[in-house]
């Protein structure tokens, strides 16, 4: 991640994966099961040759996943145990369709029989591969640009419901430009594997920004997640959808589907 986060502030520099490796308001839109990410199956695809970069674009997106779905549930809970406001967005996305998205990155990792060893953008190792998402460390990182990027986002999040919403903005426009680079990268090794996997993390993505998108125009904020000057949510070069229609299954109506 190295795009700024609010308003030229914050960035995130390469960082690892958990899936392999790592450390130990009420008026808001649902978000529907995802259906594309259920019907994925990595092992339907042949293998491919991983290059040591695609290894540890698994590793990256795998703790970028992770790091979705602990700032989530982290800040639904602190609205709703604090105010009572429940951030609906927040739960289902997580609930819904982060956690798949986090299995997805896991089975790849076993797929090809990944460990540790094979990352080398990884700082601290504790193999994670077959643990299941809510038994994982919540906002604990062994990368610290990772805990660094977790604490600004949840710091940023407890302000307000608007604020986790836009932290979910956030989130969600890196995610889109890391893909973007890895599936770039997949399509030069012709890893149709990996390439497949990770457009179904950046379908999801897409769909998860015009949900928060909504949910922040639902509590009065015209613009939602566009915030002008800010270097990354201003749809810069085009990387994101000029309308809700999306991409990737996108409904345009802030369901968050896949």
């Amino acid at each position: 991640m190295k795009n700024n986060i609010t308003l030229g502030v914050l960035s995130l520099i390469t960082v690892a994966l958990l899936t392999g490796c790592g450390s130990s308001s009420s008026n808001n839109s649902d978000n529907k099961n995802e259906s594309h990410g259920d019907e994925f199956n990595i092992s339907s695809y042949p293998k491919s040759e991983l290059t040591p970069e695609l290894k540890n674009a698994l590793s990256y997106m795998g703790n970028e996943e992770r790091l979705a779905y602990d700032v989530y549930q982290n800040l639904y809970n602190f609205h709703k145990s604090e105010s009572g406001s429940e951030v609906k967005q927040l739960k289902n996305i997580s609930e819904n369709s982060e956690i798949k998205h986090i299995k997805i990155v896991q089975d790849t990792v076993k797929k090809y029989e990944l460990n540790c060893d094979d990352f080398t953008n990884v700082d601290e190792a504790l193999d994670l591969r077959e643990s299941e998402v809510k038994d994982m460390p919540s906002g604990q990182y062994g990368v610290e640009d990772i805990q660094n990027l977790y604490n600004i986002l949840y710091d940023k999040g407890i302000v307000s419901t608007n604020e986790a919403l836009m932290v979910g903005c956030m989130v969600e426009v890196t995610d889109v430009e890391d893909l973007d680079k890895y599936i770039n990268l997949a399509e030069e090794s012709n890893a149709t594997d990996i390439v497949e996997a990770f457009k179904v993390l950046r379908d999801g993505s897409y769909n998860h920004y015009w949900a928060f998108d909504k949910g922040l125009k639902n509590a009065g904020v015209e613009s939602g997640c566009f915030v002008e000057g800010d270097a990354l949510l201003t749809n810069k070069d085009g990387i994101y959808p000029q309308d809700e229609n999306g991409h990737g299954n996108g409904n345009g109506n802030g369901e968050g589907k896949n």
